[in-house]
């Protein structure tokens, strides 16, 4: 017999092994054994550049809408809608202005409207006429459109281990969710019941979330409406993807990204605690976050490095800005305004597939009213070297002039100092030679 043939040290080794013969021989393994497994596959992959989600305004000119609204709710919140340059000059770390604050002022002539002040002829601003009426409109957005906004800020707590995040990491995220200003400012009067105030560690505050009914991601929404998933715990949710041109992955990877697809999707709003962090169920979660999360904000994309700061609290992994290297069919990462941004390309190449965020259209408003700056601007320009050109003479006329004047100068002193000597000599008539 096959038992004979060991030596006792060999069959103590063996019945006292993890893995023994009669877990190898078993008809049915565990379910962890299939879906805890790991085949790690080195995809690595040069970044390729793709002009579609390059050029996206509503995404890349954000950095600089950003502080303009900051300014803009600044000019709004004063009783006269109209602020003096000192009111905000010494802000601009904390409204986000890059550089001098009067200078980002006058860069968008098409927003900000600049007069002299009543006193020290001070340089005073406020809105002009059309950023007045998208001031409106945004106001108008926040208040019908409250609850599906609060909506969001409720999942991404939800994603949490403890349905709970502090105050601060919310505010590095208030830009992209969409949140008012004063919705931070006084919580516990802008959020209904289900929001509650907590004490955290580090004497932190943060906002919890006490909520029993089951929420459902994006994927889960959208499988559901083709009927290709019925709900249960362990069954497969393949991502959408869409290689973008020129892409191609080696033959080993795209063995590995189908069987990856098959695998089963763990929903970001559901427990995380018993699965293997080294597990290819654990990358598949990550993803599943990852798309969740980008699907939440109001362009779909965000700055990389801002992501990071949710890693403890969704319980990422610390290389979790390797996924989005690693499928390049779901993310795109595009190097513009010397930065790394995250770019759900589902988002923009299936419209029907996430539901837009009631502020977009609001945003896209701000910047095409930005791109009117660049022509006011040009035309200030133009203007002013004109008039420059007909008040002041051409720098040839002017040497021209100088040498004029100089010859009759040393005309005249030639002249007046002989006079004086014929009066001195007396030959008065005749001409010196």
């Amino acid at each position: 017999m096959f038992f004979n043939r060991l030596s006792p040290r060999n069959l103590k080794h063996l019945f006292s092994s993890h893995s023994s013969i009669f877990t190898l021989i078993s008809k049915t393994p565990p379910a962890y054994t299939f879906t805890q497994n790991r085949n790690y596959v080195d995809v690595y992959m040069k970044w390729k550049k793709d002009s579609y989600y390059d050029s996206i305004d509503s995404i890349h000119k954000s950095i600089q809408l950003k502080p303009l609204i900051a300014l803009k709710n600044c000019i709004t919140a004063a009783p006269d809608g109209c602020i003096p340059i000192s009111a905000v000059s010494k802000r601009d770390k904390e409204l986000g202005v890059p550089f001098k604050v009067a200078r980002f002022l006058r860069q968008y002539p098409s927003v900000f409207e600049e007069f002299t002040g009543p006193q020290y002829n001070l340089p005073w601003f406020r809105l002009t006429p059309e950023a007045v009426e998208l001031d409106r409109e945004e106001c108008e957005v926040y208040r019908d459109c409250r609850g599906e906004i609060v909506e969001r800020l409720k999942k991404l707590v939800l994603m949490s281990g403890e349905k709970r995040l502090p105050l601060k990491i919310i505010q590095g995220m208030q830009w992209y969710l969409g949140l008012p200003d004063e919705f931070l400012q006084n919580p516990e009067a802008n959020f209904d019941g289900c929001f509650r105030i907590v004490e955290m560690e580090d004497g932190l505050k943060g906002l919890a979330v006490e909520s029993e009914e089951r929420v459902l991601s994006v994927m889960e929404r959208n499988v559901m409406k083709r009927g290709e998933y019925g709900g249960e715990a362990m069954e497969g949710i393949a991502f959408p993807l869409f290689p973008s041109k020129g892409l191609r992955l080696k033959h080993k990877i795209l063995n590995w990204l189908d069987q990856f697809q098959r695998l089963t999707y763990v929903s970001p709003y559901k427990d995380y605690s018993g699965l293997n962090h080294d597990s290819d169920v654990a990358e598949k979660r990550l993803v599943g976050v990852l798309h969740e999360l980008l699907s939440l904000f109001v362009e779909h994309a965000a700055e990389r490095k801002k992501l990071l700061c949710l890693r403890k609290y969704l319980g990422l992994p610390q290389k979790v800005h390797k996924a989005f290297e690693r499928h390049p069919y779901m993310f795109y990462l595009s190097l513009r305004n010397k930065t790394c941004t995250a770019i759900l390309k589902e988002a923009y190449c299936d419209k029907s597939a996430i539901e837009a965020h009631p502020l977009s259209a609001v945003r896209k408003k701000y910047i095409n009213l930005m791109k009117q700056s660049e022509v006011i601007l040009k035309n200030r320009r133009v203007n002013n070297s004109v008039v420059d050109h007909r008040n002041v003479l051409p720098k040839l006329d002017l040497d021209y002039v100088e040498e004029d004047i100089s010859l009759m100068a040393e005309v005249t002193w030639t002249k007046t100092k002989n006079n004086a000597l014929f009066k001195g000599s007396g030959l008065h008539g005749y001409a010196l030679c």
